[in-house]
C-alpha cells in the first residue's frame, strides 16, 4: 500500500474535496502501516497468482478460505449512511449466524464480527466521518481499520480515483471483473471504474427510474389505471404536460415539487460539472437551466403542490399518503421500496408503475474495499456474495424489491411472475425497469456531482417559491458551491 494515499486523502483532498468535510462528496479508504500494507498486497498478489484454485466462483462465493482468513483480524469495519447495505448484506451472506439487537454488530460462523459504523449523508456527515477514519488509517490498529465502505454514485468518482489509491482494485483483492462480474450493467462498471477503466468498486443495484402512480386517482381522471394505457400518457414532456392539465382539471397535483423532475434533467447532462481538465471550475450544463424553466412553468401552472418544498421532508412524506392529491413520483425501485411504501397508509395495491418521460438512473450504492484492509478474504467473500452470486441477486430482488446488478435475473425477472409486487397490486414492476436499464446512458461524473446536486436545488428552489429572482439564485449557488468547495473558484453559466 503507498503512503500517498493518506497524504493524498488529507492535502489532495484540497483539490478532490475528499477530506475537507464538504457535504457533497464522500471520500474512502485508507492505509496501513507499511508492514501491514505489504501483507495486504501479498495476499491480494497470492490471490492473483492462484486464481484457478484460490479465486472462488461468483455462485459460491462465501465458501471462504480458512487458512486465509486464519491470518486475518477478528473485526471487519464496514462504513456506510444507512442500513441498507447491512440489511443487503446480512440477508444473503450465509457467514454471518447473528446480529446485535441494535444492528451494529453481526457475528460469522468463524468468530468473526462485523462492526456497522452508519452515518447520515445529510450535510456531508457520513463521508466527514468515513474520512477521519480512512485519514488515521495508516496508525490504526488492524481492528480499527476500515475495511469496507459504501460510497453513492453522486461521490464515488472520489473513492475510484487511481491517484488518490483509495479503494482497491477488484483484481488486486482476487475478483476478475471480466469472469465474476459478467453479467453486471455495463454502465455500472463504468461507474466503478478509475480513470483508466479499472474497477475499484461494485454493486449489487441498478438503478433505473420510473413513473409511480396512484391507481385511484388514474381510475378518476382517465378512466383506467392500467399501466400500458397510462404509459401512453406519460411517454415524453410534451404529452406529460397535457397529463398534467387533465389531472389539474380534478383537482389533482401531477408530482409532489420541482425536485422530484430533477433527476431525469441531472442525469442526462452532457458533460461532468467539473473536469480534470478545469478542476477549478463548476460548470451548469443547459439541461439544468432546462429543468429550471421548466419547472417554473409547471409551478406557475399549478402541477406541483404548493406545500412541498422539496424532497426527504415531512411534506415530501405526506405527499405519498392517503390524503394526498399527488397523483405520480419519478422513482428508482429503491425509492418505491424506501419511500412509498413506508409512507403510504392505505392499502396494497394502492400503486402502480409506468415508464417516465424520459429514461433516467438515479443512484446507486457502490461498495469499496480499502486499501489497507486487514481482512482482504473475508472483503473479497462478501463483495462476491452480495454483487456476484445470482441467487444472493435474485434474493435481494425478492425481498427487496430491487432492481439487482444482473442482466439475466433481471432478463427472467421482467416476465417471471414470482417477481410480482404485493404493494403494487400484483403488477411486475421488473417489466418496465428492465428495458429502462438496457436504455440508460449515465451522465458523466466527478467528485463533485453531489454538491452540485444540492446546492443547485437549494439555490432555484428559492427561486422557484418566488423568494428570490433568478440572477440571486445563480449568485447564491455560486457563493454556497465555493463555501462547500474553496477550491471551486469559478462558475461557468451555459450561454
Amino acid at each position: 500500500m503507498k503512503k500517498k494515499i493518506i497524504s493524498s486523502l488529507l492535502a489532495a483532498s484540497m483539490i478532490m474535496t475528499a477530506l475537507t468535510g464538504c457535504g457533497g462528496t464522500g471520500s474512502s479508504d485508507n492505509s496501513a502501516n507499511q508492514d501491514n500494507a505489504a501483507t495486504v498486497n501479498n495476499n491480494s498478489a497470492d490471490n492473483a497468482d492462484n486464481a484457478d484454485n484460490a479465486q472462488q466462483p461468483a455462485d459460491s462465493a462465501s465458501d471462504a478460505s480458512d487458512a486465509a482468513a486464519s491470518n486475518e483480524g477478528k473485526v471487519i469495519n464496514i462504513y456506510s449512511f444507512n442500513d441498507e447495505l447491512r440489511n443487503r448484506i446480512t440477508a444473503v451472506y450465509p457467514e454471518i449466524v447473528d446480529t446485535s439487537d441494535d444492528g451494529t454488530v453481526s457475528s460469522l460462523k468463524d468468530g468473526t464480527e462485523i462492526h456497522w459504523i452508519i452515518n447520515p449523508n445529510q450535510d456531508g456527515v457520513y463521508q466527514d466521518k468515513l474520512d477521519e477514519a480512512l485519514g488515521n488509517q495508516l496508525s490504526a490498529a488492524d481492528d480499527d481499520k476500515v475495511d469496507i465502505f459504501a460510497a453513492e454514485i453522486d461521490y464515488v468518482v472520489k473513492y475510484t480515483d487511481a491517484d488518490i489509491d483509495a479503494a482497491m482494485t477488484l483484481e488486486s483483492l482476487g475478483i476478475n471483473p471480466d469472469t465474476d462480474l459478467a453479467d453486471q450493467f455495463d454502465f455500472t462498471k463504468t461507474v466503478a471504474s478509475d480513470q483508466n477503466g479499472v474497477m475499484r468498486a461494485t454493486t449489487w443495484q441498478a438503478c433505473p427510474g420510473v413513473l409511480v402512480y396512484r391507481r385511484d386517482i388514474a381510475k378518476e381522471v382517465f378512466g383506467t389505471d392500467d399501466p400500458v394505457e397510462i404509459g401512453k400518457k406519460t411517454t415524453d414532456w410534451d404529452t406529460m404536460k397535457a397529463t398534467a392539465e387533465e389531472l389539474k382539471a380534478k383537482g389533482y397535483y401531477t408530482f409532489s415539487c420541482y425536485t422530484d423532475t430533477f433527476r431525469t434533467y441531472s442525469n442526462n447532462i452532457s458533460a461532468a460539472w467539473v473536469t480534470a481538465e478545469d478542476p477549478t471550475t463548476v460548470k451548469v450544463d443547459k439541461k439544468i437551466l432546462d429543468w429550471v424553466e421548466d419547472s417554473k412553468e409547471w409551478n406557475e401552472a399549478g402541477y406541483f403542490d404548493p406545500t412541498v418544498k422539496g424532497q426527504w421532508n415531512s411534506d415530501w412524506y405526506t405527499a405519498m399518503s392517503s390524503s394526498s392529491k399527488v397523483f405520480a413520483f419519478l422513482l428508482p425501485a429503491w425509492g418505491i421500496d424506501t419511500q412509498v411504501k413506508p409512507n403510504w397508509d392505505g392499502e396494497d395495491g394502492s400503486w402502480a408503475v409506468t415508464d417516465a418521460p424520459l429514461v433516467y438512473n438515479w443512484g446507486g450504492t457502490y461498495v469499496l474495499a480499502a486499501e489497507g484492509t486487514d481482512n482482504p478474504s473475508h472483503v473479497k467473500d462478501i463483495l462476491l456474495a452480495l454483487t456476484a452470486n445470482t441467487e444472493n441477486l435474485k434474493t435481494i430482488s425478492q425481498k427487496y424489491a430491487d432492481f439487482t446488478n444482473a442482466k439475466s435475473i433481471m432478463q427472467t425477472a421482467a416476465t417471471d411472475a414470482s417477481f410480482a409486487s404485493d404493494f403494487l397490486g400484483g403488477q411486475n414492476p421488473y417489466e418496465y425497469f428492465t428495458p429502462s436499464a438496457d436504455s440508460v446512458k449515465m451522465a458523466p461524473l466527478s467528485a463533485y456531482d453531489q454538491g452540485c446536486v444540492e446546492l443547485i436545488q437549494n439555490a432555484f428552489g428559492d427561486y422557484l417559491q418566488g423568494q428570490i429572482d433568478y440572477d440571486k439564485a445563480k449568485s447564491n449557488f455560486e457563493t454556497a458551491i465555493m463555501e462547500r468547495y474553496p477550491e471551486i473558484t469559478t462558475v461557468q453559466w451555459p450561454e
